[in-house]
């Protein structure tokens, strides 16, 4: 497991330490302490995946498009 904090990881890092805290909680040879810190990181783990997946969508979702399909650019991202 990385010690590096979830908020400053990338989305692949965070998939790829996620799939590995799964791995080991379906393994079933962790000890219940271990089993709930693993739990505990794999749901911030899944919360950054989520958000960054999140921000690209957006991104694409804003890109502008030309009369003939071209992408020319991207739109201000609305909030509510």
């Amino acid at each position: 497991m990385s010690e590096k904090p979830v908020g400053e990881m990338s989305f692949e890092e965070a998939m790829g330490e996620l799939e590995q805290v799964v791995s080991q909680l379906e393994r079933g040879d962790v000890a219940l302490e271990e089993s709930i810190k693993l739990y505990e990181r794999g749901a911030a783990l899944k919360a950054q995946c989520e958000t960054k997946l999140k921000a690209a969508e957006e991104k694409v979702a804003q890109i502008t498009l030309d009369r003939d399909g071209q992408p020319t650019g991207t739109a201000p991202v609305e909030t509510d």
